[in-house]
């Protein structure tokens, strides 16, 4: 057992096993506590995903019982992050066997093995668990209603949870604002992908999300893992965010050019994938429970924030390096690491 603060606050059993790090989540958590952990931490691949290799990973399938079990006796993890996922919305809308066997079938496999064990789980969800209103941010206690494949195979894997495994903890988290290993996984990355080949990113007025830095949630992740919580908690951050606000920010931080950017309703976007609507969530449970407010708001500066539909036209326009440091990264850490007196 490895204290994570004070010697009054709870501790992370080690080894830490990771899933789904191929994902912007899964990636930049492996990469924090790799670093925090150094030879406690452990990452696992899909078999297939061959250049994702590095000192740390292994490549197992999620569905592998067999060389999944290996690993838990080769290592003897006590706790486990499972970020496993598939979250590419049309291929699991059009193969929604693959998306069973990524999102279901894995946890079911993860779950068996430590059946009998007390190895600490937490898992990550999603926002899109939710179809989107705009009364109110969703609370813990509302009714999932997903309207996609891929949040219907994420509400049977809570469910799982919670039946086989009430003493874990499940946290849905939204877009995790963070780099990722193959430089197009992510929100930003996407985005931004597009804009550098100077062609058009359509993103939609009216699908709206609560991101979060990567630099929070791992932190959040941290806490959990820690601290024993049980049940479903919200990780979302505290500035709602429509999809396309979210490209005119990575457009005129980027300093790319503003004419590349298509906004549309998601009515527009045709029947495959369907598309949530505002699925914003309200994280005041988890900020009650860990005793702290765990999220800056994406991003951390108002300035670059927008304010209306031709924002990213107006005003300076930055760099893909100023992008770099203040959309990818909490710039907040960042001044905290270069000031040892603490936070700014």
């Amino acid at each position: 057992m490895i204290e994570i603060g004070s010697k009054n606050e709870a501790t992370l059993a080690l080894p830490l096993l990771i899933t789904g790090i191929a994902g912007v989540a899964g990636y930049n958590a492996f990469a924090y506590f790799g670093a925090k952990y150094p030879g406690q931490v452990v990452g696992i691949r899909q078999e297939d995903n061959w250049p994702l290799s590095q000192p740390g990973i292994e490549s197992c399938n999620a569905e592998d019982r067999g060389k999944l079990a290996r690993l838990f006796d080769r290592y003897q993890f006590g706790s486990v992050l499972n970020c496993a996922g598939n979250c590419a919305l049309r291929a699991c809308e059009l193969d929604s066997r693959l998306a069973w066997r990524t999102n279901v079938e894995g946890l079911t496999t993860l779950l068996s093995i430590i059946a009998e064990s007390d190895v600490r789980l937490v898992h990550a969800s999603i926002d899109l668990v939710f179809a989107g209103r705009d009364d109110r941010d969703y609370r813990e206690d509302d009714v999932p209603d997903p309207v996609s494949v891929y949040g219907k195979t994420m509400v049977a894997a809570e469910r799982l949870l919670l039946d086989w495994r009430p003493q874990a903890c499940t946290l849905r988290i939204s877009l995790p604002m963070g780099v990722s290993f193959n430089g197009h996984a992510g929100a930003i990355d996407w985005i931004q992908s597009r804009f550098r080949k100077h062609r058009p990113a359509t993103l939609y007025f009216d699908e709206v999300r609560t991101p979060t830095y990567t630099d929070c949630l791992n932190r959040v992740f941290e806490s959990v893992l820690a601290n024993r919580m049980v049940g479903v908690y919200h990780a979302g951050g505290p500035r709602p965010l429509s999809l396309y606000q979210i490209a005119q920010i990575v457009n005129r931080v980027g300093g790319y050019d503003p004419q590349h950017l298509v906004g549309c309703p998601r009515l527009n976007a045709g029947p495959i994938p369907p598309r949530a609507g505002n699925v914003a969530m309200d994280s005041a449970a988890l900020a009650c429970k860990l005793g702290y407010q765990p999220f800056d708001p994406w991003p951390l500066d108002e300035h670059w924030v927008p304010t209306h539909d031709a924002w990213h036209f107006d005003g300076e326009r930055g760099t893909p390096e100023l992008l770099s440091r203040v959309l990818y990264e909490n710039p907040r850490y960042r001044q905290v690491c270069k000031n040892p007196r603490g936070p700014l």
